[in-house]
């Protein structure tokens, strides 16, 4: 298993985002070097975990529990044979392109040591927007992703420090329950009635995904 690209992106005006100011930074390309990973702060003030990466949108990206988003090569990879187009690492808006590694099938709570320095854990899926839509450029894409759940993962930072291309990463710890990224994306999403299995990960997972489970069960029972 390994980090293929480190993909950083500046802020870039667009006519199709949500953002107010018309900005987005999901344009990432890979870089070169080592890229510097480290909390951000608390969603809503903190962006991206990663040095020189723009997060524009901070209502509903960047902060701690979405630090970092990894998308695995295998899954960029499928979808290329099925819209028959070239997607370049970094092409999903991802911070960390991998190889080897089941990115949606992780556990929530899972972590990965990325080189010698840093340790991530897994919190949630991605949800897709249609700022993600418009920068594909795919009718529909919203709906089909979503349909396919190849989510890749968010994941907070354990430990800061250093990453760069060609980095060997290492699974250090694999939680005893069964909810994956891709598990907690359809709970929150299709198929609300998995929320209160979301309950095992407990609080390594992304906060809002914990509140809707608890609230859910409340209101209908686990």
């Amino acid at each position: 298993m390994r980090l293929l690209s480190v993909n950083l992106g500046r802020p870039k005006a667009v006519p199709y985002t949500e953002q107010p100011e018309g900005l987005t930074g999901i344009d990432k390309r890979p870089v070169e070097g080592p890229v510097r990973i480290s909390a951000p702060g608390p969603k809503g003030v903190g962006g991206s975990g990663l040095a020189g990466d723009a997060v524009c949108h901070l209502r509903h990206h960047g902060g701690d529990d979405q630090a970092v988003y990894a998308v695995a090569r295998e899954d960029l990879d499928g979808w290329e044979r099925e819209l028959e187009r070239t997607l370049a690492n970094g092409a999903f808006g991802e911070n960390l392109t991998t190889s080897g590694l089941d990115v949606s099938g992780a556990r929530i709570g899972e972590r990965w040591r990325i080189g010698s320095e840093v340790v991530l854990e897994v919190t949630s899926g991605r949800v897709p927007c249609l700022t993600f839509q418009n920068h594909l450029g795919e009718k529909g894409w919203v709906r089909r992703f979503t349909q396919k759940a190849a989510t890749g993962a968010y994941l907070r930072v354990i430990t800061p420090g250093e990453v760069r291309a060609g980095d060997a990463i290492e699974i250090v710890h694999v939680p005893e329950h069964e909810v994956t990224a891709r598990m907690e994306f359809q709970a929150t999403t299709t198929h609300r009635e998995l929320l209160p299995r979301l309950l095992a990960a407990a609080d390594t997972l992304h906060p809002e995904a914990l509140a809707a489970a608890r609230k859910y069960v409340a209101k209908y029972g686990g």
